[in-house]
């Protein structure tokens, strides 16, 4: 069985965005990798949230043991595997794992995630 294992909200201001959401639900903020953005704890499932990317939706990623595995099940499916959001740089494997953006064959985008190893 699969659970949702993170959340990624894009917005334009990621300052602006971090006050809307944290007056709203009361979250807390840390900064992001690269320091732009910031990682959001819920007290929940966890997030993020990326600047520049006005008008998005929230993304969802599934956890997943083998994201290999999955992809090749994506495609065998007649989903698509998205290109330019790979961060192989083995530091942030290591802390965060490994995450690709898909489309179900319908069009409709959701992520995976293969958490770290421990």
């Amino acid at each position: 069985m699969t659970s949702i294992s993170f959340f990624e909200l894009g917005v334009e201001d990621a300052d602006k965005g971090r006050a809307f959401y944290g007056a709203m639900f009361g979250w807390e903020f840390e900064t992001g990798p690269a320091m732009q953005g910031f990682g959001i704890k819920t007290g929940g499932v966890p997030g993020g949230m990326h600047p520049n990317d006005k008008g998005v939706w929230p993304y969802v990623f599934f956890q997943v043991e083998d994201l290999d595995a999955a992809l090749e099940r994506v495609q065998e499916l007649g989903g698509e595997v998205q290109e330019g959001f790979d961060d192989d740089k083995p530091e942030n494997v290591a802390k965060f794992g490994r995450f690709k953006f898909c489309k179900d064959d319908q069009g409709s985008p959701f992520g995976l995630h293969e958490p770290p190893k421990p």
